[in-house]
């Protein structure tokens, strides 16, 4: 029978693991078996630059958690996994993503996004929206295109008052 002061350790890591869960906007579920060292050393580095950070809890204690927050991620919860934790919603995504895509032995299998289970595809879906800096140069672009149309208006409607 496990001791007093274990059962309290692992409650307080349920509770740690919950914690993070509510103050995070993603949560990423990824394998990384096969993944050196300091190819995970690499990720968490880039994950800090965006807020975020990358833990491995023990299955149980994890599912324990979840259960507590009414979430199931019921098939996902077998083998080695580590879990991300994002206090913004796109950048710590897009940053996992693109480790991945240089990575073929990461996996990211489901996440949860501002509360609610996200599948894969979703994931996927996230990680292809610009960041917040191309929406802005983006939006910036397109505004410009309506004060350059109004300015060549201007323009010939100037030349056709002088002509008069």
């Amino acid at each position: 029978m496990a001791s007093q002061n274990a059962l309290n350790q692992k409650k307080e890591i349920v509770a740690e693991i919950s914690e993070k869960i509510k103050n995070s906007e993603s949560v990423i579920l990824f394998q990384y078996q096969g993944l050196t060292v300091a190819d995970l050393s690499d990720l968490r580095n880039k994950l800090r630059e965006v807020e975020a950070e990358v833990k491995v809890y023990k299955n149980t204690l994890l599912k324990r958690a979840l259960d507590d927050l009414n979430l199931s991620l019921e098939g996902f919860l077998e083998g080695p996994n580590a879990i991300l934790f994002g206090k913004n919603l796109l950048e710590p995504i897009k940053v996992l993503a693109d480790f991945a895509k240089q990575n073929d032995k990461l996996d990211i299998r489901v996440g949860i996004i501002s509360g609610d289970v996200a599948d894969i595809d979703v994931i996927r879906e996230y990680a292809s929206i610009p960041s917040r800096e191309g929406l802005l140069t983006m939006l910036a672009g397109g505004m410009i295109q309506y004060v350059r149309d109004l300015a060549i208006g201007l323009n010939l409607y100037a030349e056709q008052l002088e002509e008069k």
